[in-house]
């Protein structure tokens, strides 16, 4: 019993302990694009099509470069490992630290759960205790998943927002006669302090160009990260341009205009079902709250009467 509520303390302490440590990273450093992409060329193989080369975990290196070989070390721990890799960049999370941080606190967070709970259900029967397990289970699991879904989820819709304006820009800028990787720069730092997501991934595009990557496979990486289909569009129009010596302004200046487009359909779409999904909260929590202000005094005031009058009877 001693055991089970020391073992408890000490993981919520390290799980708090990460969670503050991912915060200060979170918001104080900012993101090295091409440290990023020369650590990405030493681990992954990038080119299309070509199979991706599985680097094994070593211990040392660091508590959570161990903390992360015991994890991977455990059956499906290296492709759970994996696929947090995958969602973080697709949430726009590209450090390592900050991989390996949301890794280490999940697994600590799903530990100090169950911990919890089975000390918590210790003197409890069989079947209780069994119950309050599978419950902490599925909760320590499903619940920083769901975080990681929302994340990326934002990330998602920011990037959305920002690319008609982003685009627009590119195609202006192009027509002043600069280079693709210079606009793209150029873009990138002017959208900087609006559209941060959306210049960070451009910026990392240039860098990986400069660091040694063909630009259709820095763009195809790019659509890989992000799953946007609109990104997706853009990148084969500028590798199909660079391809075939077409002009890219006026191409862009059309296909911004079709995002527009594009966003006040999803805007008068949302707008549609606004209604409908108000529908619920009405019912459930406005309309029976209107009903006893509304019917309730009278009801009062006719029992009242009634007693009045019985008593006046007597």
């Amino acid at each position: 019993m001693v055991i089970t509520a020391a073992l408890f303390f000490i993981l919520a302490f390290a799980t708090i302990v990460a969670i503050v440590w991912s915060g200060y990273h979170v918001f104080a450093d900012q993101e090295n694009p091409l440290e990023d992409r020369l650590m990405e060329l030493q681990s992954v193989a990038v080119a299309s099509g070509e199979p991706r080369r599985v680097i094994r975990r070593r211990a040392g290196g660091g508590l959570l470069n161990s903390l992360l070989y015991l994890i991977s070390i455990a059956p499906g721990g290296e492709e759970w490992l994996r696929d947090n890799e995958r969602e973080l960049r697709a949430a726009g999370v590209r450090r390592q630290e900050m991989i390996a941080l949301y890794s280490v606190g999940h697994a600590l967070f799903f530990l100090a759960l169950m911990s919890l709970m089975l000390y918590l259900q210790w003197e409890n029967p069989f079947s209780s205790k069994l119950g309050g397990l599978a419950a902490a289970f599925i909760l320590g699991w499903l619940l920083p998943k769901q975080i990681l879904y929302r994340l990326v989820k934002r990330y998602k819709a920011r990037l959305h927002e920002a690319l008609p304006d982003t685009i627009d820009m590119l195609g202006i800028v192009l027509g002043t006669g600069l280079a693709l990787d210079q606009a793209l720069l150029r873009v990138s730092e002017e959208m900087q302090h609006i559209y941060p997501e959306l210049a960070s991934e451009f910026y990392t595009v240039v860098m990986q160009v400069k660091a040694g990557q063909e630009r259709s496979k820095a763009f195809n990486q790019l659509v890989r990260r992000t799953g946007i289909e609109d990104i997706k569009s853009l990148s084969a129009m500028i590798v199909q341009s660079e391809k075939f010596g077409t002009s890219l302004s006026q191409a862009l200046k059309v296909y911004a205009e079709s995002l527009r487009t594009r966003r006040r359909l999803r805007a008068e779409a949302a707008i549609g079902k606004a209604g409908i999904k108000m529908l619920f909260p009405i019912v459930l929590f406005i309309l029976p709250a209107l009903f006893v202000i509304t019917l309730v005094p009278g009801l009062l005031t006719t029992l009242r009467d009634l007693r009045g009058g019985i008593g006046g009877g007597r």
